[in-house]
């Protein structure tokens, strides 16, 4: 009766994981489509009723995963430290970030041949590192650009000469050179920075 009664138990506690582990899939998804953790703890709230993660599970998982944590499983236990995260091996992963900060989580780990969940805590919590979004700044003129507003402003100056009036039918108003920015590019933009870098910017 007791081994059945284990069973059960250890039956229901693997459901369970399973059912957090999905959830998690589901949190790790929703940050890829820019939901906001109110947005994806509704969602999975409507899927999955009274099973859902908590809300402060939700909150924790969506913002593991904003700052780029790829892995859905957990941490190792407390009392179980990784052999992974010695002083060695945080400098190879911080040569790395040091080469390309737009590297993912996955990608470095490849490169220095570690669990992704010791190198997402190294770079979290021995470098102190998250990733930042460049920042959108104007773009200055190409000379292109300038000539064409010499030209311009010739060709006006010119009609001004032979249209005495041209000044009084026109109406003129601040001028502002428009950029296309593709929204959907902003994630391939973001690098890894700790809390004292600049951050990252693109015209």
């Amino acid at each position: 009766m007791r081994r059945l009664n284990q069973a059960q138990d250890e039956g229901r506690s693997r459901a369970k994981m399973q059912r957090s582990l999905e959830q998690r899939y589901a949190i790790k998804f929703c940050v890829k489509l820019g939901k906001s953790g109110s947005e994806t703890l509704q969602l999975l709230r409507t899927a999955y009723g009274d099973a859902v993660l908590s809300s402060a599970q939700v909150f924790r998982w969506h913002k593991a995963f904003k700052d780029g944590r790829e892995s859905v499983e957990d941490e190792q236990r407390a009392g179980r430290p990784s052999t992974a995260r010695t002083e060695e091996n945080v400098s190879r992963v911080k040569a790395v970030l040091d080469r390309d900060r737009g590297l993912n989580v996955r990608l470095i780990a490849e490169k220095v041949g570690l669990p992704k969940t010791d190198v997402h805590r190294i770079m979290t919590e021995d470098l102190h590192m998250r990733k930042n979004c460049a920042k959108l700044v104007p773009k200055n003129l190409s000379d292109e650009q300038k000539n064409n507003h010499v030209l311009i402003s010739h060709e006006l100056l010119g009609r001004v000469s032979s249209e005495p009036d041209l000044l009084q039918r026109l109406i003129a108003g601040d001028e502002t050179w428009v950029f296309e920015y593709d929204p959907t590019a902003e994630k391939q933009t973001s690098e890894w920075h700790t809390s004292q870098s600049t951050q990252p910017k693109t015209e």
